[in-house]
């Protein structure tokens, strides 16, 4: 079987924005990945596009500029081009415990979004997500089925939650499923500034046989004023190799699996 031939920068440049536009930003080593280039020729598609005004290059990585198609809001939009390489690092972490024939559900928040093109060679795939933006990056794959819970919408993360998204989950059975936070350690677990969130969590984490928490390094050691559930609620933490040690020694004592995201 011949090998397709190499796109040409103005092809390349066009499938760079596609898959920007599924995801809001992303890494160069992904984008070198998915293009099957060097870091370089991304890095020169990058500056090309900035120079047209159709994104912004950020620390390892680009983002969508605001006028361009569907873009995450503001905040969310910060968040995604913060610690990017270590998010998407947690997320291809992650992803491995997404398996064929599956229903999982798969958090609102940029890190898990990070999972979607993780999970394109899934087959028999069910995602539930209270995302938008993972729904709309999934539009791109028809194969996987994608169910929206609904509830009550925070414009400012791009995701929904509340009673009648937790009436929605509670309707299902899930294998999965995958949490996100902004806020956790392994005094407090999880917890959340809203309580509509912390809803939506404890009725995922009731319908699921297992569950998961993906957060970076840079999120543990804080809490916010409402707790989810402890960190012995969970199954798998998936994190980075900068979490400290004592963490890691906590949620080992918990009974709780600790996987470890490499760059």
């Amino acid at each position: 079987m011949s090998t397709p031939p190499p796109l040409i920068p103005e092809q390349r440049q066009r499938e760079l924005m596609r898959l920007l536009r599924g995801a809001g930003a992303l890494s160069i080593r992904h984008l070198a990945s998915s293009l099957g280039v060097s870091h370089m020729t991304v890095r020169r598609d990058i500056a090309t596009l900035e120079d047209e005004g159709l994104v912004d290059a950020v620390q390892g990585g680009v983002r969508l500029r605001e006028h361009t198609g569907v873009e995450p809001p503001r905040e969310r939009d910060s968040r995604a081009a913060l610690e990017l390489p270590r998010k998407e690092a947690v997320a291809r972490r992650a992803a491995a415990l997404i398996t064929d024939d599956m229903t999982v559900f798969i958090d609102a928040g940029t890190t898990c979004q990070a999972l979607v093109p993780h999970l394109t060679s899934r087959r028999g795939l069910t995602v539930v997500t209270n995302d938008f933006f993972t729904v709309s990056a999934l539009f791109a794959h028809p194969a996987i089925e994608v169910i929206h819970t609904g509830g009550v919408v925070d414009a400012a993360s791009g995701s929904s939650s509340g009673a009648l998204a937790a009436a929605t989950i509670s309707a299902m059975t899930l294998d999965l499923a995958i949490l996100s936070t902004g806020t956790w350690d392994t005094s407090h677990g999880l917890t959340s500034p809203e309580l509509d969130k912390v809803v939506l969590k404890r009725a995922v984490l009731d319908a699921a046989t297992s569950g998961a928490l993906v957060a970076d390094s840079t999120k543990y050691g804080t809490a916010e004023r409402f707790r989810v559930v402890p960190l012995d609620a969970l199954d798998v933490i998936v994190s980075d190799a900068e979490l400290p040690e004592s963490a890691a020694a906590a949620i080992a004592d918990m009974g709780v699996e600790l996987w470890t995201a490499t760059d």
